[in-house]
């Protein structure tokens, strides 16, 4: 603070400039050497302030210094003008906290019903200000301390005047107006803001709307528009529809039905856009029937749906899972001449994909054609997911070689779904080779494309393929999926590795990948199999523990377990706990209990499931028929095995190759080769073209019935017709051949399926050892059996008492 001593310089006789540039040098430096003398002091009033402020306005803290000065020091009281240059002063160096604080005291001083519009009009002038910023303050100012009807006032002014508005400065206003819950100001000028921005990009009325939904002042905005509908103010219907997408944006789905019900009864007129936008927000939500609902009523209001409505109607009953519904409003839309585009068509297409129906797909795909679209890439990769999933591979590459055609990038959805076709169908080289091309046209394999390598690789037992390529996925920063981990784990129990699969179980946790129901049954079935049941059970309730509460395959697998071993109680007490967990039984339970019942030799159980099946479902199935007639026929009930299966023409399914081989192994076992030929016959008329199974039955039973001509004709027949026999087979040939003491032709079958690649088992080496033997050619028999051993292959029960027997 300056100090009241007297200048060494006097200055009694300056002028008043003299006067206001000594005293704005003073606060300028700051110097407490230099003093004011009372004569001079005695000459400053208040009209000198403001001069004084504007020599002083590069030094914002020094005016506020002087302005403090003047009241404390000399008791002189300022004006409004005074504090409105200093607040625009503050203002102009953006020192917002002194500003409000001066603003403050005016207020106190002066009132709150004065007019400072004026006096801050020149400050601005005066001091450069950013009339912005300056009027952004006042105005918030007003509102701060409740005076929302002035700091409108002056908004209003400002508007009239013709100073110019920032956007921020409007909403702030706006906004201003709703946080005070001012409806009634809002309303009573609604026409003049309207006619205020008719220039600018503002809308009030969605200014309005979304400040008052943003605060979760729901009535608030209902009460908005129903006021200003009522006084017939204007309300573009577009603005309507932007609060309503915002709305769907942000889920409010009771709120958006409020206002639509609203605008149904008070207006504006909606258009389509209106009943899209709410037709598209009960479709996200489920709630189609609803959204059926408003289509019927804009039908009602003669508002014609356009490309955009059908296509969310659509898109929701297929997501629903609705496909006849929607395919039905497909129809519909077409015959009324609506050019629905090719995306409409091709979530259509990716509809019926997803639930297999591949003859839709197609039937849709060519309907597209019929309209005159093109496919595009998306459309493309759709149809050749569904072929490749219905097995039909050739013509998925067809329609990929389209894509590349038309000039198309496939995408690394495309290549993906091919490459894991090919590794299904156990083509691993055409695989590798897409793979090899997707890099070479620059997409990057996701862990999707490794996992169907992988997986395609376990199924074929290389897992040391499998291996690298699961390390060079990893290598690639790419983070290995539960799917990779399980086919890994499925293919080591296929080669009956279990280790190896426990192993891979526990590298799991390397990767902070959980376990899930599948991991868990893959280690049951393996366990199963291996006929420790006991650990299957403790792994099966270890899942149950951690929360999996299993699904019909897990029972399943287990079940099946139990029936292998003929455990009939334990699998029954799975099937119950199955029901109680809730898990509802599919027909592949089903078939594993008629199983287990006929190995029981239970008949009366096992016919009585298979009725309460055909009456109340579920469906059985052709796996269920085939269940049923093995049954019958190891019972010797061949004559209930015969009804049944002519039970079968009237299924929508009808007898496959393994139905026939039943029947067929059945006739031969009972010495009936003629009725074996007779289905035979029938197999090759009706269609599934019998297999190496079949062929070998019939061998095997013309063998037993002492026609070996008719038998080898057979074979010779399976050949020509490019059938490749198995070792089965040709086990089967050699023992026939055996029994009739023709020991060259019996090694000449032998040394076939070797030159065949076929690795003859325990059951080929003991029948042709026994057949030596008992022609007396001992030495050949010790030389087979030494070739056996070499090969690794042990000896079974029959051929130990064999070797004993003769003294090998």
């Amino acid at each position: 603070m300056l100090s009241s001593k007297l200048l060494k310089k006097t200055f009694s006789s300056c002028s008043t400039k003299a006067l206001i540039d000594q005293i704005s040098q003073a606060f300028l430096h700051q110097k407490h050497s230099i003093v004011l003398n009372a004569t001079l002091l005695s000459k400053l009033q208040p009209s000198h302030v403001k001069p004084i402020l504007l020599t002083l306005q590069s030094k914002p803290h020094s005016a506020l210094n002087f302005f403090r000065w003047t009241q404390s020091f000399l008791k002189l009281p300022h004006g409004v003008p005074s504090y409105c240059a200093l607040i625009s002063l503050l203002l102009r160096h953006r020192m917002f906290c002194s500003a409000a604080l001066v603003f403050d005291e005016m207020m106190v001083r002066f009132g709150t019903n004065i007019d400072v519009f004026g006096a801050f009009n020149e400050g601005i002038k005066d001091f450069d200000s950013n009339p912005n910023v300056v009027f952004g303050f006042l105005l918030e100012s007003y509102c701060k301390k409740g005076m929302v009807g002035m700091s409108f006032c002056v908004f209003v002014k400002l508007s009239r005047c013709g100073v110019y508005m920032s956007p921020n400065l409007v909403y702030r206003m706006l906004y201003s107006l709703v946080n005070a819950n001012r409806i009634d100001i809002l309303v009573d000028n609604y026409g003049e803001l309207c006619r205020l921005f008719i220039t600018r990009d503002f809308c009030v009325y969605g200014i309005v709307m979304e400040g008052f939904l943003k605060k979760g002042k729901v009535d608030k905005a209902l009460n908005f528009h129903k006021e200003v509908i009522e006084r017939g103010l204007g309300v573009d219907i577009v603005a309507c529809n932007k609060i309503l997408n915002s709305l769907l944006v942000n889920k409010e789905i009771g709120i958006a039905s409020k206002l639509f019900d609203m605008i149904l009864s008070l207006g504006p007129l909606p258009n389509v856009v209106t009943f899209s936008t709410l037709i598209n927000m009960y479709c996200k939500d489920g709630k189609l029937d609803k959204a059926f609902e408003v289509y019927n009523a804009m039908r009602e209001r003669n508002i014609l749906p356009d490309l955009i409505m059908y296509a969310i109607l659509i898109d929701g009953f297929f997501k629903a899972g609705r496909l006849d519904e929607g395919e039905k409003l497909l129809s519909v839309a077409l015959d009324r001449g609506v050019k629905l585009d090719v995306v409409v068509f091709s979530l259509i297409m990716d509809a019926f994909g997803k639930v297999g129906d591949l003859g839709r797909v197609v039937q849709v795909y060519k309907r597209m054609l019929e309209e005159g679209l093109s496919p595009n890439v998306v459309s493309y990769s759709i149809l050749i997911n569904g072929l490749y999933g219905n097995g039909r591979m050739l013509e998925a590459c067809g329609v990929f070689g389209q894509i590349i055609k038309r000039g198309f990038e496939p995408s690394i959805v495309t290549y993906s779904s091919l490459i894991d076709g090919f590794c299904k169908l156990g083509n691993l080289r055409e695989g590798f080779y897409l793979f090899d091309d997707m890099v070479k046209n620059g997409h990057q394999p996701d862990v999707v494309v490794y996992s169907a390598l992988i997986n395609g690789l376990c199924k074929e037992g290389l897992m040391t393929s499998a291996l690298m390529v699961f390390f060079h996925c990893v290598s690639r920063g790419l983070k290995p999926n539960i799917f990779t981990f399980n086919s890994l784990m499925d293919g080591y129990c296929r080669l009956k590795q279990l280790r190896n699969a426990v192993k891979v179980s526990t590298l799991m946790g390397m990767y902070n990948i959980k376990q899930d129901m599948v991991t868990h049954t893959v280690l049951i079935r393996e366990i199963s199999k291996q006929g420790n049941l006991d650990v299957a059970l403790l792994i099966f309730f270890q899942m149950l523990k951690r929360g999996f509460p299993g699904d019909a395959i897990t029972y399943c697998t287990i079940m099946a377990g139990f029936c292998k071993h003929q455990n009939l109680t334990s699998g029954l007490q799975i099937f119950k706990l199955m029901q109680r967990n809730g898990v509802v039984p599919d027909i592949a339970i089903y078939n594993v209990l008629l199983n287990m019942f006929f190995k029981e030799f239970l008949l009366e159980e096992a016919s009585g499931l298979f009725r309460k099946l055909v009456e109340k479902g579920p469906k059985p199935d052709i796996i269920t028929y085939n269940t049923m007639i093995c049954g019958y026929c190891s019972l010797k009930r061949l004559d209930e095995a015969i009804s049944l299966f002519k039970q079968l023409n009237g299924c929508l399914f009808g007898p496959n190759s393994i139905t026939f081989t039943i029947l067929i192994d059945a006739f031969c076992k009972e010495g009936r080769m003629d009725d074996a030929m007779l289905m035979f016959s029938k197999m090759l008329e009706k269609g599934p073209e019998p297999n190496v199974v079949a062929y070998s039955c019939l061998i095997d039973g013309y063998f037993k019935s002492q026609d070996m001509r008719s038998a080898t004709d057979l074979h010779q027949e399976m050949l020509e017709n490019k059938i490749c026999p198995n070792i089965v087979s040709y086990s089967i040939l050699i023992d026939g051949f055996c029994k009739r003491g023709l020991m060259a032709e019996a090694s000449l079958a032998f040394h076939c399926a070797l030159d065949r690649y076929l690795l003859p088992d325990v059951v080929a080496f003991t029948i042709l050892i026994r057949g030596y033997c008992k022609v007396g050619r001992l030495l050949e028999a010790m030389l087979l059996c030494e070739q056996m051993f070499m090969t690794g292959i042990m000896p079974d029960d029959l051929l130990e008492r064999t070797l004993v027997e003769y003294n090998l």
